[in-house]
């Protein structure tokens, strides 16, 4: 039998820290493509534990500010970049007693896609420095500290994995692409090269990208301009992509 007569009643009593509560944290995975590469986010730690290492942006939740783990995610994301992202996707939970130094804790990984366009990254009073690397760097020429390097890899499978199905990679890219930049930057996330035919006629047949009404001239023949609808963000296809041929 309870000793109180209100679930009200056990309320006000209740105390959170009458028991041992884990650390709980947003870390990021934060991908881009600049200089024809998928490239990732990385911080420069100010402060212990881990003084001078590299690790994936993120922190603690603010439970006065945040009323949700995107929201901790969205605002950590726009701290060091100054953008907001239209692509945010949880993807694992990480706890334990040995992954942080300071007790107990869980983390919650999420991955964002950005374009590079207008990004201007910023330091603050946690870390020293914030820059792009290529994901192909990541584990020899970069050591993360805690566990990041293995949150970062499961953040990069699944953004590979659902590349192969989806139209994710529309997130890479500025307002207004050609279709060949579209399909490049497919293909720099993937890896490897596509059929360009059935490339195209997947995306136009989708229904995910309009005309702008403008074309991009340079060094080649003018190709159409386009811009994604909001619907094509997160699309999936009935099949998986096609290698080149």
């Amino acid at each position: 039998m309870s000793e109180f007569t209100s679930e009200k009643a056990f309320l006000e009593a209740y105390s959170i820290h009458e028991y041992d509560v884990p650390l709980l944290t947003v870390d990021m995975a934060i991908f881009s493509v600049l200089e024809d590469q998928l490239q990732v986010l990385l911080v420069k730690r100010a402060q212990h534990p881990s003084l001078g290492k590299w690790a994936l942006p993120g922190g603690f939740v603010d439970t006065k500010r945040d009323k949700s783990l995107v929201e901790t995610a969205k605002r950590k994301l726009r701290a060091k970049t100054g953008v907001a992202t239209p692509y945010v996707e949880q993807v694992e939970t990480f706890g334990g007693p040995e992954r942080d130094p300071r007790g107990w804790s869980v983390t919650v990984a999420y991955m964002a896609l950005i374009p590079a366009e207008g990004v201007e990254l910023v330091p603050d009073d946690a870390s020293s420095e914030v820059i792009w690397v290529p994901v192909k760097e990541m584990g020899s020429e970069y050591l993360l500290a805690f566990d990041h390097q293995s949150i970062f890899e499961v953040c990069l499978e699944r953004l590979k994995n659902k590349v192969q199905y989806s139209s994710l990679p529309v997130n890479l890219l500025p307002k207004a692409f050609t279709l060949t930049e579209l399909q490049r930057t497919f293909e720099i996330v993937l890896g490897q090269t596509v059929e360009k035919k059935s490339f195209r006629r997947r995306i136009l047949d989708a229904g995910i990208l309009e005309e702008t009404g403008a074309m991009k001239t340079g060094s080649s023949r003018p190709a159409k301009l386009y811009r994604v609808r909001p619907e094509g963000q997160a699309y999936f296809f009935p099949r998986t992509i096609e290698g080149k041929r």
